[in-house]
């Protein structure tokens, strides 16, 4: 499921968010956007996983550093508007209320879908994608490790997150009828002067998608030589940049929905093996703290 999941949260989905964002604020044709992002992620993907690292360290401070920088000043300039932002989004969320992709739900039921499909999507908790990542660091023990997979949770989530919705909130967009990249694209816009809104949402989401992009190849393709050995790799990087194309060129709520169905086939294995391990999860952080109030 992970090599399958990966083609869509983290292929197709960031290459049609840059392909959007190009288009949005620099008016390129999706397909250019498309042709140009599977070069990059050629060049990155096909040098291997050292590669891989070297590109994602710089560009993930980057991106974030830029995208909050800009995302705070926005709230900031519009912290008269965070009440009303609020109350909005308790109103979406318990109502019938649903706002083209900002709150999308006619029922309880329907929120609680698409809030726990786009979590799972935003912050990867519970999805089993981390660990591929997290068991090959260094560390003395692998509570410790652990607790650096919750703060990216809570970064992730509690900060980045939090903040890009009361962008949208605050700055009026929710109800303009644009979607995704687009949709923050118009927020950032109104809320930074001149050109400064468009270029920092633009910048950040692209640095943001292709690190996530050239990130994800390494988990699918790790899954994919674990299943059926090294000579896989290969077909399996080529085929990523292919699908890579076919993202950015692709309609948006179609590959959205591949991409929640895969999410969550990949979800629901990693979920019942987390929990037939609580006890030696509860073993180990006893163990862990332990040592650390001993220490």
């Amino acid at each position: 499921f992970t090599s399958l999941a990966a083609f869509g949260i983290g292929n197709m989905v960031q290459a049609n968010s840059v392909a959007e964002a190009a288009k949005t604020s620099y008016g390129l044709d999706p397909m250019v956007t498309g042709l140009a992002l599977a070069a990059l992620t050629a060049v990155v993907v096909l040098g291997g996983v050292q590669r891989i690292v070297q590109v994602t360290e710089k560009l993930v401070p980057a991106m974030c550093a830029i995208y909050l920088l800009g995302a705070l000043v926005i709230v900031l300039r519009y912290a008269g508007e965070i009440p009303h932002a609020l109350s909005l989004v308790f109103e979406g969320a318990f109502s019938g209320q649903a706002a083209g992709g900002g709150f999308a739900g006619a029922t309880v039921a329907h929120a609680v879908r698409y809030g726990i499909a786009r979590g799972l999507f935003s912050n990867e908790a519970g999805l089993g994608s981390a660990p591929l990542v997290h068991c090959s660091a260094t560390t003395d023990h692998p509570v410790r490790q652990a607790c650096y997979g919750i703060v990216e949770v809570f970064v992730d989530t509690l900060v980045v997150c939090l903040l890009t919705g009361l962008v949208i909130l605050t700055t009026g967009v929710w109800d303009s009828g644009e979607t995704g990249a687009a949709m923050s694209a118009k927020a950032f816009e109104i809320g930074l002067p001149g050109v400064w809104g468009d270029l920092v949402v633009s910048t950040g989401l692209m640095l943001f998608a292709f690190s996530t992009v050239v990130g994800w190849s390494f988990y699918g393709e790790t899954a994919v030589t674990y299943l059926f050995g090294t000579a896989a790799s290969l077909p399996y990087r080529l085929l990523w940049i292919v699908f890579v194309y076919i993202g950015a060129t692709g309609g948006l709520h179609v590959i959205w929905s591949v991409s929640d169905t895969m999410n969550g086939l990949m979800a629901l294995p990693n979920l019942v093996a987390v929990l037939g391990s609580l006890g030696l999860l509860r073993r180990l952080v006893r163990e862990f703290f332990s040592k650390e109030k001993s220490a």
